[in-house]
């Protein structure tokens, strides 16, 4: 199957997450597929052309279910997706650095190549009412996520990547 489109895997705990990544799918329109981290296969990396990884920071490390899945699929792809663009989107309450760097670390080994700089988006929760609370972004991110979207499916379209 020829690599076409745009994956789009998220994980979420609070509802940040699973906001921007349906708001980067949506931007992406027909040309995005949406998919929880726990229901992708080697099978659904092979088929898509880019992806964006969004998870939260937990514990300053990627949420366990986003790690898992590249445990899962971490070989199966191995040598066969390399050059392909990604991006990131982690949300964090005020960090988002151990994360991001552990996305980076795996994006290198599988040789892809980042075509948006890192973001990390904030919600500033401190306390632990805070963090376990359901998350509601500002529109201005889910604005920016969508535009990410857009922008990398027009790339897509336009055989940029």
């Amino acid at each position: 199957m020829a690599a076409s489109h745009l994956l789009v895997i998220w994980h979420s705990r609070t509802g940040a997450s699973e906001a921007l990544a349906r708001n980067v799918a949506a931007g992406a329109a027909d040309m995005g597929r949406l998919l929880r981290a726990s229901a992708v296969l080697p099978e659904d990396i092979l088929a898509a052309s880019a992806y964006v990884f969004v998870c939260p920071e937990n514990l300053a490390t990627m949420s366990g279910e986003m790690k898992e899945m590249f445990d899962r699929c971490y070989y199966p792809v191995l040598g066969q997706i390399e050059g392909r663009a990604y991006a990131t989107i982690i949300a964090a309450g005020t960090d988002g650095e151990g994360a991001q760097r552990q996305v980076d670390r795996i994006a290198t080994g599988w040789r892809l190549r980042r075509v948006s700089d890192p973001w990390i988006v904030k919600t500033h929760a401190q306390t632990r009412e805070e963090i376990e609370s359901p998350k509601v972004l500002a529109n201005t991110e889910l604005k920016t996520a969508r535009d990410l979207g857009i922008t990398l499916a027009e790339a897509l379209k336009l055989g940029i990547y």
